[in-house]
């Protein structure tokens, strides 16, 4: 017995010994530096096929990069061939010879490779050289010093696939690009566009002038509407934005812009919206880094909540006369007008001049029109005499998605997405607006209509959920007749599959991969048979690395009854004998979760974060993404605050109860955006529970973040009196609100010229937090907008700083460089 009880004692002697002893988890800045965005960059090439469809036919060429080099193949289907576009190293030697800068098979600069039109033989590409040439007449004009006449010059060839000849050709004969303020009426005799805010036409002969110099004073243009202005016009100023002093505003008032118009198939009409946004609240960022003056920029933004006393107008023009016809398409207040176009196909080609075709046919077209708090939402046909039908109806206590219907059966039915059963089905109507039937049903999200054949009535669409006990986020293709009948997987396998085809529908590519799985891509035909395996992604240097497979995993929601998905990322170096601090990587949707479904290369942000010597997840949350129920979709509805906080604080919990390596009392949340609020709105709501946030360009008022986004997914409140006016309410919990519950340690950062997410934002926060005596940091990046721009980097080891300081007590925070970066950039004078 005095044996036993000895023994008892010295094993629990070395359980309590083992346990003082665990070695603590220091940060590893080194271990994380090797996996920064420039070193990626030489560890993970190619991971996806991107088909480039050879003159609308099914055959297709891409290229594919591999530790080995770059490559470039035509893939016929029919054929089940794949071959190399040429040999890499004969192509070297025929380019060194010409260009006379040496080239090898593994270093072939090939730029803007691209079929000839009308040939599946004849390609063309261009390779930079270092030989100085002479700059061009109107790259001169455009220069500030005329004395830099100088440039490297582009060497232009063309190439035979089958007699394998190569010539250099002139950059004459490069194909003019079409620029981006050119629309061809359908028999592409005119071309039209916006200047000074109104709508202005000239003839072909025009455009080639235009084409070699945009400045020709002899150039013609005709005038159509006179009355456009600033913020109230035909076109040219989508974006409503000016910088600037008021010359050089003028001066880009005077160019040429787009003008979003779309055509009738016989070319006689051409629809077009216009709204009046003058009174309209303007919004301010200042431009304070990059001009010698300080620049102020200037744009049109409404808030949630806010008066909008104008509709959308909606306009015919005969083309005969250009007179407009004004549509009376009023039905609700703020209604947001959706102009549906005809889907790309050959047929909007005209030559080499694409045509913007209206969706529908040459006596009416087709349109979206939904209420402001987005319940009710009209599909409308409008006849070119100016009359309008409503074609379906759709109704919800929350709000809604619609998607753009598909035209069948010569146009004579549709068929027509809808979440009316709370799952995104398809459904088959007639013109007319009759329901005929429900293609798809089931409890499953169908996504993408990729493709109809007309000739079989066959459905080819992307859906989620359908397949049991897989993630219901992972995508897949199905096809099914337009009649109903059994639905067929096409993509089989437990993968996230991300599709790529033609508007043949013959074949498609399956580009396929999970987090913890090499990528692959194959090739199929619309049968679901295999025509060949393409590519298998090349990861032998990320290996080499160090790197490892994040693991999936799944929890559940606070309600103890929903499923939620997630990805843990660990240390490469991990040791399970060690206690990590848990990280929480966080976007709240609702339009999407900030949680990684196949292999990609967000590893430098949330896998890099890890390196540092912690356990970082990103998990879903109810509310969070659409390709679910729409119950899933919409719990966050009138909750825009605290919706998804509850299932990212009980995720951590059961994450913590089945694995002894996380320390549950040491919990960080960080997140960019949304996910810049979310976490803040974390360390407010559950300040016990999270320890450390650095929060990123959040929306943390969504009372002043935009009307569209806030509106929608946190609803407003529409009030009819009993004269019959309108008004809209809006009220939403916001982060400053809670400024007086912060208890640990949170970084606030924004960009100053954040014309997204406005500084204001984070501004509030900051105001909120000192008026409530609270020690916090803050960190202003210059002349960065939403996405942090070239100091994402910076930003990155700020935080990494700031969650090594803070959950592992241990930092480089006191050193003045931050050598990670250095090492990164050559020394220069």
């Amino acid at each position: 017995m005095k044996y036993i009880f000895t023994g008892l004692l010295a094993f629990v002697f070395c359980m309590t010994h083992g346990q003082e002893k665990k070695s603590e988890v220091k940060p590893n800045y080194q271990l994380a530096a090797k996996f920064s965005p420039e070193k990626l960059r030489k560890m993970i090439f190619s991971t996806e096929v991107k088909p480039n469809y050879i003159n609308y036919s099914d055959k297709f060429w891409y290229e594919y990069a591999t530790s080995s080099g770059k490559n470039w193949y035509i893939v016929d289907p029919s054929l089940r061939k794949k071959s190399p576009l040429f040999e890499n190293g004969e192509m070297a030697a025929k380019v060194t010879s010409i260009v006379r800068n040496p080239f090898d098979a593994q270093h072939l600069p090939i730029q803007n490779l691209r079929f000839l039109d009308n040939s599946d033989q004849i390609i063309r590409f261009e390779v930079q050289s270092t030989k100085d040439t002479v700059k061009s007449k109107e790259e001169i004009q455009k220069l500030t010093n005329k004395k830099d006449t100088l440039k490297k010059k582009l060497f232009h060839f063309e190439y035979n696939i089958v007699s394998k000849q190569l010539k250099e050709i002139s950059d004459t004969t490069k194909e003019k690009t079409k620029p981006n303020w050119a629309n061809f009426n359908p028999d592409t005799s005119r071309v039209y566009f916006a200047k000074n805010y109104n709508i202005y036409w000239m003839d072909y002969k025009n455009y080639q002038k235009a084409l070699k110099d945009e400045k020709d004073s002899t150039i013609v243009e005709h005038q159509i509407t006179k009355d456009g202005v600033q913020f109230y016009a035909w076109g040219g100023d989508q974006y409503s934005t000016t910088t600037g002093d008021r010359k050089s505003i003028l001066e880009e008032e005077k160019k040429r812009k787009p003008v979003r118009l779309s055509w009738s198939p016989d070319g006689k009409y051409f629809v077009i919206t216009r709204k009046d946004n003058r009174d309209l609240s303007s919004l301010w960022v200042i431009h304070n880094v990059d001009k010698k003056r300080p620049e102020l920029e200037t744009y049109k933004y409404q808030m949630p909540g806010e008066i909008d006393s104008t509709e959308t107008e909606l306009y015919i023009f005969d083309r005969a006369n250009h007179q407009p016809r004004k549509v009376n398409i009023a039905a609700f207040k703020n209604q947001t007008l959706s102009l549906w176009n005809k889907d790309f196909s050959k047929e909007n080609l005209k030559g080499k001049h694409y045509i913007n075709y209206w969706l529908g046919n040459n006596q009416e077209f087709y349109l979206a029109r939904s209420s402001r708090d987005l319940k009710r939402i009209d599909v409308v046909a409008v006849s070119v005499d100016g009359s309008t039908r409503v074609m379906v109806e759709e109704r919800m206590n929350v709000y809604q998605d619609i998607q753009k219907p598909k035209l069948i059966a010569g146009g004579k039915q549709f068929i027509h997405w809808s979440q009316r059963d709370g799952w995104g089905h398809f459904y088959l109507y007639d013109i007319s607006g009759k329901l005929i039937h429900q293609i798809t049903k089931g409890e499953f999200h169908c996504n993408d209509l990729s493709a109809y054949q007309e000739s079989t009535g066959t459905l080819f669409f992307q859906a989620n959920g359908k397949e049991k006990n897989i993630d219901p986020y992972y995508n897949f293709l199905y096809s099914v007749n337009k009649n109903g009948g059994a639905i067929k997987l096409l993509t089989p396998g437990d993968y996230d599959h991300q599709l790529e085809g033609n508007e043949l529908g013959n074949y498609f590519i399956d580009n396929f991969s999970r987090v913890n799985t090499i990528p692959q891509s194959n090739l199929y035909s619309s049968t679901g048979q295999l025509i060949m395996k393409l590519e298998e992604a090349d990861l032998s240097q990320l290996f080499a690395s160090g790197y490892k497979f994040p693991e999936p995993f799944k929890v559940k929601a606070g309600d103890g009854i929903t499923d939620i998905y997630g990805v843990m990322y660990k240390p490469f170096d991990f040791d399970s004998t060690k206690t990590y601090p848990l990280i929480e990587y966080v976007y709240p949707g609702p339009q999407t979760e900030a949680v990684n479904k196949s292999f990609g290369r967000s590893m430098d942000r949330i896998d890099r974060l890890a390196q540092m010597g912690f356990v970082v997840i990103s998990v879903g949350n109810r509310g969070g993404h659409p390709a679910r129920s729409k119950w899933y979709h919409t719990y966050g509805y009138g909750n825009l605050r605290d919706y998804g906080l509850e299932d990212k604080k009980v995720a951590a919990e059961q994450l913590a109860n089945k694995h002894s390596f996380i320390d549950i009392n040491r919990v960080g949340i960080t997140g960019h955006s949304g996910g810049g609020f979310m976490s803040t709105a974390a360390m407010l709501v559950y300040p016990d529970f999270f320890k450390v946030a650095v929060s990123g360009a959040g929306n943390h008022e969504n009372n002043i973040y935009n009307r569209w986004w806030s509106e929608r997914h946190h609803g407003v409140k529409e009030e009819v009196s009993d004269k019959g006016d309108t008004t809209f309410t809006y009220n939403i919990a916001k982060n400053t609100e809670l400024a007086k519950n912060l208890k640990g340690k949170l970084l606030i950062a924004t960009g100053d010229v954040d014309n997204n997410v406005h500084p204001a934002n984070s501004i509030r926060m900051v105001d909120a937090l000192i008026k409530a005596n609270k020690r916090f940091d803050f960190l202003l990046l210059p002349g960065q907008a939403h996405a942090f721009g070239n100091m994402t980097e910076y930003f990155f080891w700020k935080m990494a700083d700031y969650f090594s300081e803070h959950l592992l007590g241990e930092s480089k925070m006191n050193e003045v460089d931050i050598t990670e970066i250095n090492k990164e950039r050559p020394l220069t004078r």
